[in-house]
């Protein structure tokens, strides 16, 4: 297949591997920056977008990071890189955007004039959602865990309400959205390879960000060379992970 012709999503999907060996081939930066905004396109719990995205093409900030990476291969002959990060420290700025978004949705009228389901939109993020993710050291959480808990005996209740729980939701929203970037990187016949074996602590120090942000994966990128795949691609067969129920 030529190499500008995208592929559908299905052919995108089978062609992507984890490529461990790159061409020393230059990346389009511009059709790179196009695949992180599709990644933001990517499902996310609550409309939160706890998330960030880091495009790096700097040689040098390349090198810190291969060597933050333990220099493997990958890490080594990338020719631009993404660092995707949870940031689910910005709670509370992502809920004022989704109500700002809202407010502006419903148009210029009173509050007193929203329908039932504007009120129950606002009322989620100026209630819910901040129930949810404010803590206090991991003891208030506590407490939602066991409130929680003692109500599921009587109905169907959300339990996962403690900080650790929030953690893993600003994490699986932003593995979806590296996945958005590696289909799309794949679809326009660019590589990648998702990388977690590096120092976070000297990842956050090369990017400068907040120490409470968390590293989900950095995601190397270029154009795979012939050994750049290790291996036959395997897959627990069907029958074992498919359930009809």
């Amino acid at each position: 297949m030529d190499r500008y012709n995208e592929k559908k999503v299905s052919e995108a999907i089978k062609y992507r591997r984890s490529i461990r060996v790159f061409k020393k081939e230059d990346l389009d930066t511009d059709k790179v920056k196009e695949c992180i905004h599709l990644a933001s396109l990517a499902p996310t719990s609550s409309n939160m977008q706890l998330w960030e995205f880091y495009h790096i093409c700097s040689p040098e900030i390349l090198a810190q990071i291969t060597e933050a990476s333990f220099y493997q291969n990958a890490a080594k002959t990338a020719n631009q890189m993404v660092v995707i990060v949870a940031r689910k420290d910005l709670w509370k700025k992502r809920v004022a955007s989704n109500i700002r978004f809202l407010k502006e949705s419903f148009g210029d009228k009173q509050e007193s004039d929203y329908s039932k389901r504007e009120k129950f939109a606002l009322h989620y993020y100026q209630k819910i959602v901040p129930s949810l993710y404010f803590d206090f050291i991991g003891i208030l959480g506590y407490f939602k865990y066991l409130y929680f808990h003692i109500l599921g005996i009587f109905k169907p209740t959300y339990k996962e309400s403690r900080r650790s729980d929030m953690r893993i939701v600003a994490q699986k929203s932003a593995a979806l959205a590296a996945q958005n970037f590696m289909i799309s990187m794949a679809a326009i016949n660019y590589d990648t390879c998702p990388m977690e074996g590096f120092d976070s602590k000297r990842i956050k120090k090369i990017l400068n960000i907040n120490s409470t942000s968390e590293i989900n994966m950095i995601v190397a990128c270029g154009i795979r060379e012939e050994n750049g795949v290790y291996g036959e691609q395997f897959r627990i067969p069907m029958d074992e992970i498919y359930f009809k129920l």
